[in-house]
């Protein structure tokens, strides 16, 4: 126990971000060799030149495996200290050595040069999450290692194979993006959780997908839908709000691993009238369903908590990917709702009890979604009485666009309190009820909740 306490997890922090750093620069060198063989084959033609341009293109997948390796020690270090900090907490001598024993079998496992592709036929379009993990778990590890290298656009986004080499296949094909803003940032970022990039594509507005502790090692897991106009360039204040739950949940819960994801999977609307329809929804519940079942597939050890929360327009799409059996999750939580498609929780595929939901009373979407029929109860009660204009439009309506308000209590969802003064965006802030029960929720401590 002395030893455990003496031990400081800052070291293996630091010595994680000098992995990170070391990644970087070799990808520094990996795109100056890009140019120059982009420069040969303009310059130079023949037997000579191609001779250059092979060998470029080995030294370039060579600094590619070399930075997949050091993100790979990266990872390591960086659960490791995460690890270390769970068991001090807890004076836990045996979960400190379970959490050394699995960093030296990665660290073990480093800087693997596959000789040549993978033999084994990819897996079908149509495959499952968990037909895609049984196939990715039969590769050797020097195959795994060579389609992250050279296909590192298919592999990141393939739900069913785990989450750290996703990051690694995601962030090697970031760096070939060049993608602007905070997420970069972010990535490269010491402090805090440490993050795993689960798919990037700026294609449109962008879609990325971004973990704040790996999903696949630890005991509770939030996935997080953002709502209306979020977008690649805004997904830095996205992933900052899953964060504080993150570290709140790790400030209640210090001996337990919580992962918090923010999902922006789906093309958000960007203004009201697209916001009025509901096939962005509709278009992001199958790949929100697919997702999660990834994440059950890939999870190691006893299976985790899964919780999805879904923020404005976000928790339609919950509510689309839960109409129906089959959501791989535990809890859903709506925040903010402009309602999720049904009029009931008991419409919600969730076990009972487990689906949650608040809203501020200065929550802005309470009157701009506020339905038709409500709307016109509202503009016949205002020519009826005098005092009608006041009492129709002076509360927060319960009739919302997208069905029965969650937050109230005929919808029949688990209430939780919210500040007066939240807003749309205040759910999250640091000290708020809310930003407690949204941490004790994904923590399954729902028995401390105030209602």
């Amino acid at each position: 126990m002395t030893v455990l306490r003496a031990t400081d997890p800052g070291h293996w922090a630091a010595a994680a971000c000098a992995w990170r750093s070391l990644a970087s620069a070799a990808g520094r060198w990996a795109a100056e060799v890009r140019h120059c063989a982009t420069t040969v084959r303009t310059v130079w033609r023949g037997a000579a030149a191609e001779a250059v341009s092979a060998r470029l293109a080995r030294l370039q997948r060579l600094l590619d495996l070399f930075r997949l390796g050091c993100w790979a020690a990266d990872q390591a270090l960086s659960e490791f200290a995460a690890a270390l900090i769970r068991a001090r907490s807890g004076d836990d001598m045996r979960a400190a050595a379970a959490a050394d024993a699995t960093a030296s079998a990665l660290l073990r496992g480093l800087f693997l040069i596959p000789a040549s592709p993978p033999g084994a036929d990819p897996p079908a379009c149509t495959a499952t999450p968990a037909e895609v993990g049984r196939w990715w778990a039969g590769l050797g590890p020097e195959h795994r290692e060579w389609l992250l290298a050279t296909e590192p656009g298919w592999i990141g986004s393939l739900d069913g194979v785990p989450a750290a080499a996703r990051d690694r296949a995601n962030r090697l094909l970031l760096d070939r993006m060049h993608v602007d803003g905070t997420l970069p940032e972010r990535l490269a970022d010491g402090d805090g959780p440490r993050a795993y990039l689960l798919r990037i594509d700026p294609a449109g507005e962008g879609r990325a997908m971004v973990a704040l502790g790996d999903p696949d090692r630890a005991r509770n897991v939030l996935t997080q839908v953002p709502g209306m106009t979020a977008d690649l360039a805004s997904f830095g204040g996205e992933l900052a709000r899953a964060e504080r739950i993150a570290v709140r949940a790790g400030e209640l819960a210090p001996g337990e691993a919580t992962s918090a994801i923010m999902w922006l999977g789906y093309d958000a609307p960007d203004f009201l009238g697209e916001a009025a329809s509901r096939s962005h929804s509709d278009a992001g519940a199958p790949t929100l369903r697919r997702f999660q079942d990834g994440l059950r597939a890939t999870h190691e050890g006893p299976p985790a908590r899964h919780t999805v929360l879904g923020h404005s327009y976000g928790s339609l799409v919950v509510g689309a990917a839960a109409d129906r059996p089959g959501l791989a999750a535990d809890s859903v939580v709506l925040v903010g709702s402009p309602g999720v498609g049904v009029d009931s929780a008991a419409d919600l595929h969730i076990p009972t009890g487990e689906v949650w939901a608040t809203t501020s009373r200065t929550d802005v979407i309470q009157w701009a979604a506020v339905s038709p029929r409500g709307l016109a109860e509202d503009l016949l009660s205002a020519q009826v009485r005098p005092a009608g204009a006041l009492l129709a439009f002076g509360r927060p309506e319960d009739d919302l666009y997208f069905g029965r308000n969650p937050a109230d209590p005929s919808f029949g969802a688990r209430t939780f309190p919210s500040p007066a003064d939240a807003g749309h965006l205040g759910y999250f802030t640091d000290g708020s009820p809310a930003l407690d029960a949204l941490a004790n929720i994904a923590l399954g401590r729902t028995d401390v909740i105030p209602r």
